[in-house]
């Protein structure tokens, strides 16, 4: 019965999406990751709580097959800030983060960071 909930986990990571943009952040390679670690020996892996597992995958596939989302439709594509999905997306962007993080530095701050002489090397040393 493990070779069956592991193949169909295995089933789930092939279609849950992974989003590039959100570099070590994104819920689909957390989610294999998470596989990786629940079946360290495959198809062989001794499950503990096999009625848990059931209910992880059960709520996980229902999240991927968009069940929720077509359970309670949304009136509107926009939230009160009348900013649409694909605009959050982008905003959210693991590169827009850095640069918004770049940007609310001080002045002093980068010019610490631009001038600072020690190497990443030394900074393990200490």
């Amino acid at each position: 019965m493990a070779a069956a909930r592991y193949r169909r986990f295995l089933k789930l990571c092939e279609e849950w999406p992974v989003d590039e943009t959100r570099r070590g952040r994104d819920l689909g390679a957390f989610l294999r990751q998470r596989v990786v670690q629940a079946f360290k020996e495959g198809e062989n892996t001794q499950i503990q709580d096999p009625e848990g597992c059931d209910q992880i995958y059960e709520s996980l596939n229902r999240l991927n097959g968009n069940y929720y989302r077509e359970k309670y439709p949304r009136l509107q594509d926009t939230s009160f800030t009348e900013i649409t999905a694909d605009e959050y997306q982008m905003v959210l962007a693991t590169d827009t983060l850095k640069q918004m993080d770049e940007i609310k530095k001080g002045m002093w701050k980068r010019l610490k960071d631009k001038f600072n002489t020690k190497s990443p090397q030394d900074e393990v040393k200490e």
